[in-house]
């Protein structure tokens, strides 16, 4: 069930960022800042939604672990969020923002659990998970920008 809910999420958040005004929004904060405050976006506001809807996303994982572990643990994901932005840039979100799609997160999130879940059936060392994670990320690093190298001079 859980990822149904997965998969609903990432069409929802795809639709909001690619049909809607706020979704329009989203990107130009993350942009710059300033410059859509230029133009009329209400910055604070987005990022105060942007900052709800984590919070929402995180209950709705924390109420579906529960659900499915039966039991709770609160400190289940303290001190893997560096974990996590790399499954974003993964992914295809850039680190200087303006840039990614929810669907692409989610690419992000299936290679990191693969990765997770395939060094230890591998009968690996688990160490070489972090190895891997950090390999990834200077990847996708170098991949990110020659995209958006290439697209800038497309774009010219």
């Amino acid at each position: 069930m859980a990822i149904f809910w997965w998969i609903g999420v990432t069409v929802l958040a795809t639709w909001v960022l690619m049909r809607t005004r706020a979704g329009n929004w989203i990107f130009a904060v993350g942009g710059d800042e300033q410059a859509a405050r230029a133009v009329g976006v209400p910055a604070a506001r987005t990022k105060i939604a942007l900052f709800m809807t984590t919070a929402t996303a995180a209950w709705l994982v924390g109420s579906i672990m529960a659900l499915r572990f039966t039991s709770v643990q609160a400190n289940a994901g303290i001190g893997q969020e560096f974990i996590y932005i790399i499954a974003a840039v993964i992914g295809g979100c850039l680190l200087t923002g303006g840039y990614g799609s929810a669907v692409g997160a989610s690419i992000g999130a299936v290679i990191f659990g693969m990765a997770d879940k395939g060094i230890v059936f591998a009968g690996w060392d688990a160490d070489w998970f972090k190895f891997f994670l950090g390999a990834m990320l200077l990847l996708a690093t170098l991949a990110n920008r020659l995209v958006r190298r290439y697209a800038e001079e497309v774009r010219r």
